[in-house]
């Protein structure tokens, strides 16, 4: 890596609730809230954001590990931000504690796990799957 990935590294994210985001969406006739399954990828994005700039080329990381807990409802008209702070670094994988808020309240918290990967080979082993 370049500049050295260090414990509390921070990224964040965010996303308006709008009716193609809401679980509706997903099937959940009525529910016209932000859907949990969106939750979880918003929180993933905010551990990319907190670790991209310690990246080299060539690197990226997949998320393998997920628990949250969706703590409220957010209607369509609000945005909804959510936080990852990396928490530990055990070689190639990484820990986030993760939280997100909508304009009203917190929404959601809980831990992700992510490991840094070398793309080109990480989709050499994908392809070699089919």
């Amino acid at each position: 890596m370049g500049t050295v990935l260090t414990v509390g590294a921070v990224g964040e994210a965010s996303v308006a609730v709008a009716a193609d985001n809401t679980a509706e969406r997903f099937g959940n006739k009525g529910a016209a809230v932000f859907a949990t399954p969106l939750l979880v990828a918003l929180m993933e994005q905010a551990a990319i954001a907190a670790i991209g700039p310690y990246l080299d080329a060539g690197q990226g990381s997949v998320g393998t590990r997920v628990e949250v807990s969706h703590l409220a409802a957010t209607p369509v008209g609000m945005t909804v931000r959510a936080r990852a702070e990396l928490t530990e670094i055990a070689g190639k994988k990484l820990t986030f504690a993760v939280e997100a808020y909508d304009d009203r309240e917190k929404v959601g918290e809980g831990r992700h796990e992510r490991y840094i990967i070398d793309n080109a080979k990480f989709m050499a082993r994908v392809a070699a799957k089919k």
